[in-house]
């Protein structure tokens, strides 16, 4: 089930989120969070409008997805940068592709124009996913990230939410 997240969400959300930044280049950050910063974090997020999802299995928080702003400029409100994070020993298995398929929905009713994905170009599950979804690759950025003591190639992707010929 995929729903909306809750503050009862956090901990599971942060035990997530912490997994992806020990392990993963998925999060460029090294930094663990809390429960109360992802508290935090999600209530910016529905403030501003932006939807924070859950996919809940067996009553348990398996993965969760959100998108926010693209870049802080006006001229960029129809586009959003998104995130989705599955637990570790559960990857692989559609949970992601679900999640970001409900993004993609939510960004379609808020009347959204473009989604992108940011992703470290040596992670072949998320480009293959995003692909299969529709998006497109549409450029890299070599070494703009550092993470486990290596250089992080940055390759963007996006999809057109709709086909509209002018805002």
């Amino acid at each position: 089930m995929i729903r909306d997240a809750s503050p009862d969400d956090a901990q599971a959300i942060a035990t997530i989120y912490n997994d992806a930044v020990r392990t993963t280049t998925a999060i460029w950050n090294e930094v663990e969070v809390n429960a109360l910063n992802r508290i935090e974090w999600m209530e910016a997020r529905q403030k501003a409008g932006f939807p924070v999802l859950v996919l809940e299995e067996g009553a348990k928080v398996v993965g969760y997805a959100s998108y926010g702003p693209f870049r802080a400029f006006d001229g960029y409100r129809g586009t959003v940068e998104h995130s989705v994070y599955v637990r570790a020993d559960l990857r692989g298995g559609g949970r992601g592709a679900a999640l970001l398929k409900a993004l993609i929905y939510r960004a379609q009713a808020q009347g959204l124009h473009v989604m992108v994905a940011a992703i470290e170009a040596e992670n072949r599950a998320s480009i293959v996913l995003h692909q299969r979804l529709g998006f497109t690759a549409v450029g890299l950025m070599p070494q703009v990230g550092q993470k486990f003591g290596r250089w992080l190639d940055l390759l963007f992707l996006q999809l057109k939410l709709d086909e509209r010929p002018q805002p």
